[in-house]
């Protein structure tokens, strides 16, 4: 572990800073006054929000106050340098789409990354619900207004019992199309729009794959500990280590990895 990283002053910081973003985005769930479309001209609909903008504002005004010498990337607000090599990544509403409907599975996605890129702490926010699931190296745990209990993913060991999930089939390439076809006639049953709430019930045991693709960093990196603090696995679709972006792999265990990369890995970029 980096001589650096304090692991219950970081956990702390990241709880203070999911309280301050719900703070900010609870005016606007269900009561929205603006939506503004940041696709570029010709592409698909990309909402944004003031509950957005509040969020990232709120958590980024806490972690310039305390934290200056560590950086912050976020959707909205982009890069701020870090003089320690570390960074915090922040998405203020991951699943702006279901926040938009009105639908309680966006979440509030926090993560600490290491010099190296490796996302040390991660926080998955769904305050609607009262749901906090948290993991860092070792462990992960679920955060509800009746107390914390640890995160395990499920035993399952075979496709043909699994509940898998992506977020939209229709941003998937052809050639992912084709392997996501592949995966879903394997399973059980298949979810979707869930977003990184997907990831969280992964790690809470409900759902046992998710195979997504054309992610960003502030869409992966909180994912990562929380997945693998539950004691599932994270890759892309080669099967290597899960990377912050592009194509992610995350299931609840060894066995079901292996079954999802040999159907998804002819689709790996």
């Amino acid at each position: 572990m980096p001589a650096d990283f304090n692991l219950d002053d970081d956990l702390a910081l990241a709880n203070r800073l999911a309280d301050a973003a719900w703070s900010a985005i609870r005016p606007h769930f269900r009561a929205l006054n603006t939506i503004d479309n940041k696709a570029a001209a010709g592409d698909s609909y990309d909402p944004v929000t003031e509950a957005d903008r509040a969020a990232e504002q709120a958590m980024r005004d806490i972690l310039t106050k305390e934290r200056p010498h560590q950086g912050i990337t976020g959707e909205e607000f982009g890069e701020t340098p870090s003089s320690s090599g570390w960074r915090w990544v922040l998405d203020p509403v991951d699943g702006t789409r279901a926040f938009v409907a009105g639908l309680p599975v966006w979440t509030t996605l926090i993560s600490l990354v290491d010099p190296l890129g490796f996302p040390l702490i991660g926080v998955i926010n769904q305050p609607v619900l009262g749901e906090r699931y948290v993991g860092w190296p070792g462990g992960a745990a679920l955060q509800t207004p009746g107390g914390t209990s640890p995160l395990r993913v499920s035993d399952i060991p075979s496709l043909s019992e699994a509940v898998i999930c992506t977020t939209d089939p229709f941003i998937l390439t052809e050639t992912e199309l084709s392997a996501w076809g592949d995966l879903r006639k394997a399973a059980r049953l298949a979810r979707y729009g869930l977003d990184a709430y997907a990831y969280a019930r992964l790690a809470g045991g409900t759902v046992h794959v998710v195979a997504e693709t054309g992610l960003k960093s502030w869409d992966v990196a909180a994912l990562i500990p929380v997945v693998t603090g539950a004691g599932g696995h994270a890759t892309d679709w080669t099967g290597a280590p899960a990377s912050l972006g592009g194509q992610v792999l995350c299931t609840a265990s060894y066995a079901l990895m292996e079954q999802a990369l040999e159907l998804v890995g002819p689709a790996a970029e």
